[in-house]
């Protein structure tokens, strides 16, 4: 294979990521589930992107001497506002389908809905406070760990072997694109990151650092976010009998929260 189709694949993936998980103004040349698999690949770079962009106010605000609650819940506002709230919209629509109580078909028609029920705002209530405040405690580091772990649960949601739950959406386009060894090296890779961040000098505002507590830090609220997001997928895959878009936008949501939980308690 050539170093220009290398690249040009490497761009069609990049756009088709961008695009689905940022507001940032891309064009999208190619959408196919090859492309799709390599889109999901790249999704913790993107959430590596968002998390230093959207992360900002917790630093700033630190520097003028506000109060951290602030900065956090700037932060959380400033990546709901990059990702146009679809990963908060898909947890709550999952809190409303599997809340329900009824069986798979009935659900995800509960889930189709565009009103959201007790369950979702419940869902979104407390995640968004759970990230604010545990955000305001761990620091900007952790924030931008959190948001690259939210995106790495999109590439184990993905993998081959993992179904859509209904034909049509995001669900089925990207079901099963990943290939196997994949998230693997995505998941070391992204651990090796989170690690080399927790050992960089920084100030208080960057969260549990600098020194070598923080390369345990960081990688250790990665690994509980995909963890607690895996359990979410096994048990949403229970229920529905795959994944769809709106399993995918509450997998990076409880990813995101569960990180910054440990970072802060840890930290």
């Amino acid at each position: 294979m050539s170093g220009f189709v290398r690249v040009r694949r490497f761009a069609d993936g990049w756009r088709f990521s961008t695009g689905t998980l940022t507001v940032f103004p891309v064009r999208v040349e190619r959408v196919d589930r090859e492309v799709a698999g390599r889109a999901m690949v790249l999704a913790p770079a993107v959430g590596l992107v968002l998390g230093l962009v959207a992360g900002l106010p917790l630093p700033l605000v630190s520097l003028l001497h506000g109060p951290p609650l602030l900065g956090a819940a700037l932060a959380a506002g400033s990546l709901a506002v990059l990702t146009r709230g679809l990963h908060l919209d898909g947890l709550a629509d999952l809190a409303d389908g599997l809340g329900s109580g009824r069986p798979a078909t009935q659900a995800l028609d509960v889930m189709k809905k565009s009103d959201i029920g007790p369950f979702g705002v419940m869902a979104l209530v407390f995640t968004l406070l759970i990230q604010v405040v545990a955000a305001a405690d761990a620091g900007y580091a952790a924030f931008v760990t959190a948001c690259a772990t939210g995106r790495l649960a999109l590439v184990w949601a993905c993998r081959a072997g993992v179904p859509a739950a209904r034909p049509g959406g995001l669900g089925a386009m990207v079901a099963g694109t990943v290939r196997p060894l994949a998230p693997w090296l995505v998941t070391v890779a992204t651990l090796l990151g989170a690690g080399w961040a927790g050992v960089l000098p920084a100030g208080p505002p960057a969260g549990p650092g600098p020194g070598w507590a923080g390369a345990v830090v960081l990688p250790a609220g990665l690994l509980a976010g995909l963890g607690a997001a895996l359990l979410l997928l096994r048990h949403a895959g229970r229920r529905l009998g795959g994944i769809t878009g709106d399993v995918l936008g509450a997998l990076v949501e409880t990813a995101t929260a569960t990180a910054l939980v440990v970072c802060a308690l840890l930290g």
